[in-house]
């Protein structure tokens, strides 16, 4: 047996060796957004068609890790916990749903089948992360919303929500139950927004 070769099986055996002491990848657990139904609004359906648009973020917010803030400007995530998809793509799907529970845009969709549409609701996720206050974390939501008619690309309304929810405690499962609240307003909040411009007719721009 050459030189060459003991000491390649020698390296090999090593490797191996170390191989077995590293410890094993984590398995995250991983969450959905939590969501209730918006009752159904029996007022009359709208004349327009609306898709709805992945929000833009910045790339913490842009992932699936859940952002915390636990002391001023630090960013870091919740270790061992990972959203299902992208936090932009979540807070769409829950959008999306809570206009479908209310009822009254019979055409609406998403930027994931990219129909057509009169209107667009795009904007921008500014934050989607909890931060401590006095020592609980609180979720926070901000959200640029932006309503598009697209015959013409402009903007015909647009406005700022910002959306605070206590956490009930520390531990993530209840952080994630506190996203889910707060997106919930939001999407409420959306809704009756959006329904409340006089889409159809003459455009204004709102703040």
């Amino acid at each position: 047996m050459s030189v060459r070769f003991r000491l390649c099986a020698c390296a090999a055996i090593a490797l191996l060796g170390a191989c077995s002491i590293l410890p094993k990848a984590e398995s995250p657990d991983i969450y959905r957004l939590p969501a209730t139904p918006l009752p159904r609004d029996s007022t009359p359906a709208v004349n327009w068609s609306l898709r709805v648009d992945t929000p833009n973020a910045e790339r913490m917010i842009d992932s699936s890790r859940i952002a915390v803030l636990p002391q001023g400007d630090v960013v870091s995530v919740y270790q061992g916990a990972r959203w299902s998809d992208t936090a932009t793509t979540l807070l769409r799907n829950r959008i999306v749903d809570a206009f479908r529970d209310n009822g009254r845009i019979a055409g609406l969709s998403s930027d994931e089948t990219s129909l057509q549409a009169d209107y667009s609701l795009s904007g921008d996720l500014r934050s989607f992360q909890s931060v401590y206050q006095n020592g609980q974390p609180v979720v926070v939501i901000r959200f640029d919303a932006r309503l598009v008619k697209n015959n013409g690309l402009s903007i015909v309304a647009s406005h700022r929500f910002d959306i605070t929810q206590p956490v009930g405690g520390t531990s993530v499962p209840q952080v994630v139950a506190a996203f889910g609240q707060a997106s919930d307003a939001l999407a409420s909040q959306l809704v009756s927004w959006t329904l409340q411009q006089p889409l159809g007719g003459r455009e204004v721009h709102t703040n």
